[in-house]
């Protein structure tokens, strides 16, 4: 999506543009829970992907592996630089699938400037244009990684606010009050503050807007630096610094909701595979997703990890 972490040390190796030169076997000891029971994978050669931020690290060793609980054999090629890459590499058929956002699918892939309000309509359109690419969206979660701005608790009892109308509002009475650390891309894109201070009719000074990088705003923001930064919504540092997201009442930013994405040849040859995702991808939401980004961006667990002892946690799969 927008964000970029290093690789892990361990992940695959990347060639230019997006072929996949390497990979290493998935080896957990898993067999089925409440998914993959009677094997139906059993003899699938499955390769899954992702890009490399934290999230998608995670998303993509659950499908992994949930294909492995269910019988595949998985080579492991998460962590492409990018967004393209993973995409790419599905839709060529040198992966089989991967996690992948509904907005991003719409607006940098498919190319539409404007997003659709409605998460499942969203959806819908991206699935109906991609059948034509050789890609099958599976049902979407209603993890919604997409923009937001969060303040800390003690501004939140100071000023009250709760939706981006409600900011809008104080940026009026009181401006001094409404104070942004934003990245430099949020600050320039027309999803991001220039759409964003037209939808609710901001007119911020430049000296109110503070451009800085990813990890440094939600840092400054716990601190009172400024009142307001931009955040992801499924970020796991908005749970732990116990930040207060906005509400964006007038729907101005894209749904950003993660779905697996599967090679249509891979699904009609391997028809189980959605069945065995769907269970999983409905418990997905940006609560989880918070609690699961924390355990690596702020305990620094291993995203391979996090995500098999959630899966054992919910009773999906089992080990040993």
């Amino acid at each position: 999506m927008r964000r970029r972490c290093p690789l892990l040390a361990g992940m695959l190796a990347v060639a230019t543009g997006c072929g996949l030169t390497s990979g290493s076997p998935m080896v957990d000891d898993v067999r089925p829970g409440s998914i993959g029971r009677g094997e139906p994978l059993k003899g699938a050669d499955l390769t899954v992907t992702s890009k490399e931020f934290t999230e998608q690290l995670i998303l993509g060793a659950i499908m992994g592996i949930a294909f492995e609980a269910a019988g595949a054999h998985v080579l492991d090629r998460t962590g492409i630089q990018g967004s393209v890459g993973s995409r790419e590499a599905v839709k060529s058929g040198e992966a089989d699938g991967g996690f992948e956002y509904t907005g991003t699918a719409w607006i940098t892939y498919l190319g539409h400037s404007k997003p659709i309000p409605d998460p499942q309509q969203q959806w819908q359109a991206v699935h109906d244009a991609d059948l034509a690419n050789g890609l099958t969206w599976l049902p979407p979660s209603t993890l919604n990684n997409t923009y937001a701005l969060a303040m800390n608790q003690a501004n939140f009892k100071k000023y009250g606010t709760r939706t981006l109308s409600e900011v809008a509002a104080l940026s009026k009475s009181d401006p001094a009050a409404v104070t942004l650390c934003v990245e430099g891309e949020f600050a320039n894109r027309a999803d991001g503050l220039p759409g964003m201070e037209k939808t609710y009719g901001m007119d911020l000074p430049e000296r109110n807007v503070t451009q800085m990088d990813t990890g440094i705003i939600y840092t400054q923001v716990a601190k009172g630096s400024c009142t307001y930064g931009e955040v992801f919504t499924t970020d796991g540092r908005i749970k732990s610094m116990n930040l207060v997201v906005m509400e964006d009442d007038r729907k101005f930013f894209p749904n950003y909701n993660a779905a697996p994405v599967i090679n249509t040849k891979t699904l009609e040859e391997w028809p189980a595979i959605t069945g065995i995702l769907d269970p999983i991808t409905a418990k997905l939401n940006n609560s989880v997703a918070q609690t699961l980004n924390a355990k690596v961006d702020v305990d620094g667990a291993d995203p391979h990890q996090v995500a098999l002892d959630w899966l054992v946690e919910e009773g999906f799969v089992k080990e040993g």
